[in-house]
């Protein structure tokens, strides 16, 4: 976390892509595999969603990477 009026320095190498973001805390985040929520219901519909293969598709992109198995 950075302190108000405080000026971040980032070294990055040629070619890369930054996103800096700032705000106020967004409160404690669940995270399932590639999967970030703040409800937990959320996170078990979209892992249904992955498996269902609801998402769509990445252009080019033909592998289906399956979840690693659930916890219960």
């Amino acid at each position: 976390m950075l302190e108000p009026e405080s000026e971040p320095l980032l070294y990055a190498p040629a070619g890369a892509r930054v996103a800096l973001v700032g705000g106020a805390p967004l409160g404690h985040r669940f995270m399932v595999w590639n999967f970030v929520s703040s409800r937990k219901e959320r996170l078990v519909q979209a892992q249904d969603d992955w498996e269902a293969q609801r998402f769509a598709k990445v252009p080019g992109e033909t592998e289906f990477i399956p979840l690693p198995p659930r916890r219960p």
